[in-house]
């Protein structure tokens, strides 16, 4: 029987495996839509499939730089504990060199990874671990020199939050310092030119009500908004924010004075936008007792 794209996407949707997973099933089986079911359940792999609905919000995030390049993947599991695996953290250390060739998250779970892809290795991990897992997001950037950073680490490049700074002049010490900086303060944007002009625009209306009700003349109004949007953009951009080495200095003039230039960053933190379920423990007790 011909193995059909429409026989390889269904099987996908019924089963959550991947694409090559799928369609080996198939020709394995003939085309047989429930042999290639039982197929997959026999290697490990609808297995992890019936995992897909669970809330992975733990995991790592892994930074790897080759040359002028950098990246920061992150990989989520279901609980910290998995974090601490040796296997689970090989395997994402895997994925974050093998993004180092790729431009986005869908050519990273094609990549090649031990023999395989990034999206069988996943799914591998997901059937021999037993926990929900997902390859969430990557982010890559080029510069001079790029340092890393990573806080909380559970082993060498790969923690709870990942950095990575892209500069010209300066130094890896220096760098790192940023970085740092970077990991404590999560700073929106590099500088006022690179943030969303619907966040900056939001500020401005929310503080022009603020003066406005001070009941003062107009004049002075427009310059107490100009007084708290200066505020709130040294807050919340890197060049503009006190630099935690050195609070005198602004980031941006710490970096004058070593003669380095920051041209961009990434900081990814792991979980970071998933909305957790709260578990009421008494309550999934009461209902696998009225269950039972």
């Amino acid at each position: 029987m011909a193995i059909t794209a429409a026989l390889v996407k269904e099987l996908r949707e019924s089963t959550g495996v991947g694409m090559m997973d799928a369609k080996k099933a198939l020709v394995e089986n003939d085309g047989d839509m429930e042999a290639a079911v039982d197929w997959l359940r026999t290697k490990g792999l609808a297995k992890a499939a019936k995992k897909s609905g669970r809330i992975a919000a733990e995991g790592l995030v892994a930074v790897a730089v080759d040359g002028g390049k950098g990246v920061a993947v992150e990989v989520n599991s279901e609980t910290d504990f998995v974090a601490k695996n040796a296997d689970f953290q090989d395997m994402v250390g895997g994925i974050a060199t093998a993004a180092l060739s790729v431009s986005d998250v869908e050519a990273l779970k094609a990549a090649a990874l031990a023999g395989s892809t990034v999206e069988a290795v996943l799914t591998d991990k997901i059937a021999t671990i037993g926990e929900n897992m997902s390859l969430r997001r990557m982010a890559s950037i080029e510069g001079d020199s790029v340092v890393t950073y990573v806080h909380n680490a559970a082993t060498n490049g790969m923690g709870k939050i990942g950095v990575l700074v892209a500069m010209t002049g300066g130094d890896e010490a220096f760098g790192k310092q940023v970085a740092m900086h970077i990991a404590a303060a999560s700073p929106a944007s590099l500088g006022e030119a690179d943030l969303d002009p619907a966040v900056v625009e939001k500020e401005r209306s929310i503080l022009t009500e603020q003066a406005r009700e001070s009941g003062k003349p107009e004049n002075i109004i427009e310059n107490m908004i100009k007084g708290r949007m200066k505020k709130f953009l040294s807050e919340v951009t890197l060049l503009g924010q006190a630099f935690v080495i050195n609070p005198d200095l602004t980031v941006e003039a710490a970096a004058k004075e070593v003669g380095a230039t920051i041209t961009g960053f990434i900081r990814m933190e792991v979980g970071e936008g998933i909305e957790k379920k709260e578990e009421d423990f008494a309550a999934e007790v009461a209902a696998a007792v009225a269950g039972s």
